[in-house]
């Protein structure tokens, strides 16, 4: 399926949880992603976002809602993996500025975990 979404969350005790995106960020495919983004209770989080194609508008969403609500509770979110076509998209819409980014998954774990 073209546009599927796979949700794949591993916590790591030292740096918080780290969740790997695969396949596009679409408003068709991202409630299972945005459940468990807002259950989340860890100190840092991570989101893998090397193997997410493209994003609409409802992906964007997602992801500035997650990181309000992490910075609201004391919490880290972090962006690694980032395509240059899905960066773009955040850099139009202005809210790259919101974004803590790590060039990998060991970076952003450590940011999400000392922030």
């Amino acid at each position: 399926m073209e546009n599927q979404l796979t949700v794949d969350s591993q916590l790591d005790e030292a740096h918080g949880i780290c969740t790997k995106l695969n396949g596009p960020l679409l408003l068709s495919n991202l409630f299972d992603f945005q459940k468990l983004l807002r259950e989340q209770k860890s100190h840092g989080v991570v989101i893998d976002l090397a193997e997410v194609p493209y994003i609409d508008s409802a992906g964007i969403g997602v992801l500035v809602n997650g990181m309000v609500s992490c910075k609201n509770n004391g919490r880290t979110l972090v962006l690694t993996g980032v395509a240059e076509r899905v960066m773009s998209v955040l850099k139009i819409t202005r809210v790259d500025q919101l974004f803590h980014f790590a060039n990998s998954k060991a970076d952003a774990a450590a940011l999400a975990a000392h922030d």
